[in-house]
């Protein structure tokens, strides 16, 4: 009996140093991934001088909104706004459409060929053309310089198949494929009238990831487009960050304060602009999270 006692005792004692180990090991990792980004929030609000000299570290210091009203000057970026959420919407679209459509028969059990295309997907996963096979592709298609060579290109995405696959083959019962057919459906009336309805979970985990895919995308506009008026928001900023640069080096017959001055504000300049781009996206993510964290779960228990 006192053995059991003194057991129970170590064991509480051990809890307690786990917990209290694990609780301080969590602390820390909180401040290492969320100091980052609350430090691009106050920076982006502080006083210039105050962020040049390091004196921004947990609270801002001289409110200011400066710097956002230096961003707002650059015409070009309301263009960048309005491609990149058309870029996002659309393209969107098309990959949960496309996504949908290569998932669904690849979970039917009567679909024969299934193992064949399931083989031929993954089989784009290890290997591809490259870079220059690929823009031969996209310019034999005539989308250079067209927004749709922001879409088609990256229309499908061959991971997203394979989870929405083992979400339609584990969370949607076969009987209901039965008794829908009984009922006189069609495969695309039951498609869209109870297997898609019953997917919103997985839905809004692809959707997620392919929307902030396409806001963050600077790197497709830059193989294969030329039109500045076709640009999204982040290739705008990203040029907005180096003519910036390229400016702070011409800066000749300027008093040292001028100088001083804009080298500060260029410092913040910074830090507004990921802000810009990334509070859009933050703001989708709430309305989306029961279904998002559902998702998640789900395929990491049975995929």
């Amino acid at each position: 009996m006192e053995k059991s006692m003194e057991r129970k005792i170590r064991r509480s004692y051990s809890d307690k140093i786990f917990d209290v180990v694990n609780l301080l090991v969590m602390i820390v990792l909180l401040f290492v991934f969320v100091w980052p980004l609350w430090f691009v929030v106050i920076a982006s609000v502080s006083d210039p001088h105050e962020v040049w000299r390091g004196n921004v570290v947990m609270f801002p210091q001289g409110f200011t909104l400066n710097s956002y009203k230096e961003l707002v000057k650059y015409t070009s970026i309301w263009t960048g706004y309005a491609n990149t959420i058309f870029y996002t919407v659309v393209g969107t679209l098309v990959n949960l459409i496309m996504t949908v459509c290569a998932a669904y028969p690849l979970s039917r059990k009567d679909f024969v060929p299934r193992r064949f295309f399931l083989w031929m997907f993954m089989f784009t996963m290890y290997f591809g053309g490259g870079l220059i096979p690929s823009y031969l592709v996209v310019s034999s298609l005539g989308l250079i310089d067209t927004r749709w060579a922001m879409i088609i290109p990256g229309a499908i995405s061959v991971y997203n198949i394979l989870i929405t696959r083992t979400y339609f083959m584990n969370s949607i019962p076969s009987e209901l494929q039965e008794a829908a057919t009984l009922d006189g459906a069609n495969s695309l009336q039951y498609l869209l009238k109870i297997v898609l309805p019953l997917s919103k979970p997985i839905i809004a985990v692809i959707g997620l990831y392919y929307a902030v895919g396409h806001w963050n995308d600077f790197y497709t506009a830059l193989i294969y487009v030329y039109d500045k008026n076709l640009m999204p928001l982040q290739s705008f900023l990203r040029d907005m960050l180096m003519s910036t640069k390229l400016s702070l080096s011409n800066l000749t017959g300027m008093d040292a304060e001028t100088v001083a001055r804009k080298m500060e504000l260029a410092q913040t300049l910074k830090y507004s602009a990921i802000i810009v781009s990334t509070v859009p996206v933050l703001c989708i993510y709430p309305f989306i999270q029961k279904y998002f964290v559902k998702g998640v779960m789900i395929v990491s228990v049975k995929g």
